[in-house]
C-alpha cells in the first residue's frame, strides 16, 4: 500500500502520531536466525486488523450542545441580554424577598464585605424591621400607623411558620411580599437562632439597610418612626441584653463540654429581641465556631436564643454593644413567659411608663428613652392600641 493511500485515508495528526512515536518498532524474526537477524517491521501498521483502525480513529465527537450548555449554566454568572450594559445599579438592587437559595448560599452570599469604605453611590440609610412570627401579624395595622409617611427609610422582613397560609387580611400592602423563605421553628429549640440568622441575612442582601431589629408579632413601637428612626441612626452602640445570672436559668444552663472555647465566666444571658448595626450583623451570620458548639451542647433546657447572642456578642464585640435590650417586656411575674396585654390594659398611663419609665446610657449621657418597643400585646388589644397609642407616641 503507498503512502500517499495511506494519507487519503487517514488524517496527517494520525500519521504523525504512528512516524513519530517513541516506542521501538516491534522485531521480526527470520528463519532460523535469532535476535540479532531481526530487521523493523514496518513503520505503517496492518490496516487488515482491527487494533490498527481503533489506534487511528478519530477522537470520539463531544458531547450533545444541549449537555455542554446544561453543564455550563451550573457555573455560568447571568450576562447582560446583547447590547446591554451591566451596571452597579443592578448588583445593589433589593432582591426579591422569596428566593430559591438554600441557607449556606444565602449565608455566603450575605456575608460578603466591600472592601472600600466610600460607597460610590447615594442610596438611603434604611432599618430593616424583621418579624419573627408564627403566622401573620396580628398588630399590623398600628405598625402601618407608624411606618406611614417614612417610604424608603425602612425595610420589612417576616418569617412565618411554613405552615402558615399566607392570609392575613389584617395586613396591608407594605406587607405584602415580604415574607422570606422560611423553616419551621419550635420555641426553646435552636432553630429559633437560625430563623434569626436567616432574617439577619436576607435584610443584609439590601445594601441600604444600616441598623436590624429583630420584634415578634406581639410587639408595637412606643415611639413614631422620626424618633426612632434618629435614635437608631445616631447611636454609636448595639443593643444586645447581656448579663451573668447565677442559679439553674442562667449559669446552671452552661455545659462544660463546652471548654475551653467557651468558659462558664463567659457564659451570659439576655433578652433575645435585638438590634445591631450592619459591621455586627455580618459577624452573627459568619460565626461558625461558636454557633456550632450551641447547636452542640445548648439543647433545652438550655434555650440558645438567651444565650448565644448575649456571650458570642461579649467575647467579641463587648466594646460595641451597650448590654440592654430596647424592647419593653415585664417578666415580674415569673414563669418562662413575660406578662401579656389586652384590650383593658391600654392606657396613655400605662404606654408612658413604658416610654419613660427608666434610666439608661445613650452615646455616653444619660436619657429616659431606653426602649423604642414593647410586648407581649395579645390581638385583642389591637382596636384599643389604634385609639390611645397614636396620640401618645405622636405619629407622624
Amino acid at each position: 500500500m503507498s503512502l500517499n493511500f495511506y494519507l487519503k485515508i487517514f488524517p496527517p495528526f494520525n500519521l504523525q502520531l504512528k512516524l513519530f512515536s517513541v516506542h521501538p518498532p516491534p522485531l521480526r524474526k527470520f528463519k532460523g536466525g535469532g535476535a540479532a537477524a531481526a530487521e523493523p517491521l514496518s513503520v505503517l501498521p496492518d490496516l487488515t486488523k482491527p487494533t490498527a483502525l481503533l489506534l487511528l480513529s478519530p477522537p470520539p465527537p463531544p458531547p450533545p450542545a444541549e449537555k455542554r450548555a446544561a453543564a455550563a449554566a451550573e457555573y455560568r454568572l447571568k450576562v447582560p441580554e446583547k447590547g446591554g450594559k451591566a451596571s452597579l445599579k443592578e448588583f445593589i438592587k433589593p432582591p426579591p424577598c422569596m428566593h430559591s437559595m438554600s441557607d449556606e448560599e444565602l449565608l455566603w452570599r450575605a456575608s460578603m464585605v466591600p472592601k472600600v469604605e466610600n460607597v460610590p453611590f447615594r442610596h438611603p440609610r434604611k432599618i430593616a424591621f424583621m418579624f419573627l412570627a408564627r403566622g401573620s401579624l396580628p398588630l399590623a395595622p398600628l405598625w402601618e400607623k407608624f411606618f406611614k409617611g417614612h417610604e424608603g427609610l425602612y425595610s420589612i422582613y417576616i418569617h412565618s411558620q411554613p405552615s402558615f397560609s399566607g392570609i392575613a387580611l389584617e395586613e396591608g400592602p407594605i406587607f405584602q411580599g415580604r415574607r422570606i423563605p422560611s423553616k419551621k421553628v419550635v420555641w426553646g429549640e435552636f432553630n429559633m437562632i437560625e430563623a434569626e440568622r436567616r432574617l439577619l441575612a436576607n435584610a443584609l442582601l439590601d445594601f441600604s439597610n444600616k441598623r436590624f431589629v429583630l420584634l415578634s408579632e406581639a410587639c408595637i413601637p412606643l415611639f413614631n418612626f422620626s424618633t426612632v428612626y434618629h435614635y437608631l441612626m445616631q447611636s454609636s452602640k448595639t443593643y444586645i441584653e447581656a448579663y451573668d445570672l447565677p442559679g439553674p436559668v442562667g449559669r446552671g444552663r452552661y455545659n462544660k463540654l463546652m471548654e475551653p472555647d467557651i468558659t462558664l465566666e463567659q457564659w451570659l444571658k439576655g433578652s433575645q429581641w435585638f438590634e445591631v448595626d450592619r459591621h455586627l450583623a455580618v459577624e452573627l451570620i459568619s460565626d461558625t465556631k461558636y454557633y456550632a458548639l450551641f447547636k452542640d451542647y445548648c439543647q433545652p433546657a438550655c434555650y440558645s436564643d438567651e444565650h448565644y447572642f448575649p456571650t458570642f456578642v461579649t467575647m467579641k464585640f463587648w466594646e460595641k454593644n451597650s448590654n440592654r435590650t430596647l424592647t419593653w417586656v415585664d417578666w415580674s411575674k415569673g414563669g418562662p413567659h413575660p406578662s401579656t396585654y389586652d384590650n383593658t390594659d391600654i392606657t396613655a398611663d400605662f404606654l408612658n411608663n413604658m416610654r419613660n419609665g427608666t434610666r439608661c446610657q445613650y452615646n455616653e449621657m444619660s436619657t429616659d428613652i431606653c426602649y423604642l418597643f414593647a410586648r407581649k400585646f395579645l390581638p385583642t388589644a389591637l382596636d384599643r392600641l389604634l385609639r390611645v397609642a397614636p396620640k401618645v407616641m405622636m405619629f407622624d
